[in-house]
């Protein structure tokens, strides 16, 4: 039988960790995923390969196994389970369990590690392993993900429909379990994780739970004081301006701000900054108070 070279197979060193060989896995998993290649054999048969690959080397005993007795492991293997069952060597190795002839699903490397049975005919292998784990991004406006809304997705033909939380953030990843691609046994379809991603607005920053935002008053609001009406995610806000207010001058809104993640009611601070507009077009007598003005 030939070796099979499951470190080769995953394109990882022997000495790869068990999260480097994870990582190696998913991305060749949704390479040669049979969804995604359809009445391709070559790929079938390679994401066998590295579903293989992966069963053996992400199990720390079957791995020390695998470094430790190399092509010969089968038979080193099967030698030992001869003489717990008080069999001769010459009766295992004219037992037939190597498999001489005939095809297989999957490696009969493989069959022997997980207790397959081989008896020179082809015979099919129930093997069950976990489905691709599929990812996506999702864009959202900052003003969507102000309030907690529902979304539907199409996920493979399915829709699926999902309620996003008030306050998510940009970069924010939600699982969802079981969407992913379809794997062989009882609840091992792969997973669906969604990037979240939130579109920067032309008016307002976001930091955290924070919002920041530029109100623009005229040269006599702030000289004099008054008011400024200021236009705000959840509606108009009234703003009293001091006397004197000087430009760039920032305050700060407590619980006006952003909503906080999954804590309904709650939210995050909103700062302002005034910046004072200059008056334009002075006319003659307008010019000459401020010389006035200049001079006290």
């Amino acid at each position: 039988m030939e070796f099979i070279d499951y470190y080769k197979i995953l394109g990882v060193d022997k000495k790869a960790t068990e999260g480097e060989i994870k990582s190696a896995y998913r991305k060749l998993a949704r390479k040669y995923h049979p969804d995604l290649n359809p009445d391709d054999k070559d790929s079938k048969k390679k994401f066998q390969e590295i579903n293989e690959a992966n069963e053996v080397l992400t199990d720390a005993e079957k791995r020390k196994k695998y470094d430790k007795h190399g092509k010969d492991w089968q038979h080193a293997e099967q030698f030992e389970k001869a003489k717990q069952s008080n069999y001769s060597q010459n009766q295992y190795q004219s037992s037939g369990d190597f498999g001489q002839s005939g095809e297989y699903d999957f490696s009969d490397f493989f069959s022997s590690m997980f207790g397959g049975q081989q008896t020179g005919q082809k015979q099919g292998r129930s093997h069950s392993y976990k489905g691709q784990d599929y990812n996506t991004e999702f864009h959202l406006s900052l003003v969507d993900a102000y309030t907690t809304h529902q979304q539907t997705l199409d996920i493979n033909g399915n829709k699926v429909r999902i309620t996003i939380p008030a306050g998510i953030e940009n970069g924010q990843v939600i699982k969802l379990k079981g969407h992913g691609g379809e794997g062989t046994g009882e609840n091992l379809n792969g997973d669906l994780y969604i990037t979240f991603r939130i579109t920067p607005h032309p008016i307002y920053r976001r930091t955290g739970n924070d919002l920041h935002i530029t109100a623009h008053i005229d040269l006599y609001t702030a000289v004099l004081g008054g008011e400024s009406v200021l236009e705000t995610m959840n509606g108009k806000l009234k703003l009293k301006v001091n006397p004197e207010t000087q430009n760039g001058t920032k305050i700060r809104l407590k619980g006006k701000g952003f909503p906080i993640y999954k804590q309904e009611g709650h939210f995050g601070d909103l700062y302002v900054t005034y910046l004072v507009k200059l008056p334009t077009n002075l006319t003659e007598n307008q010019k000459e108070l401020f010389i006035q003005l200049s001079k006290s």
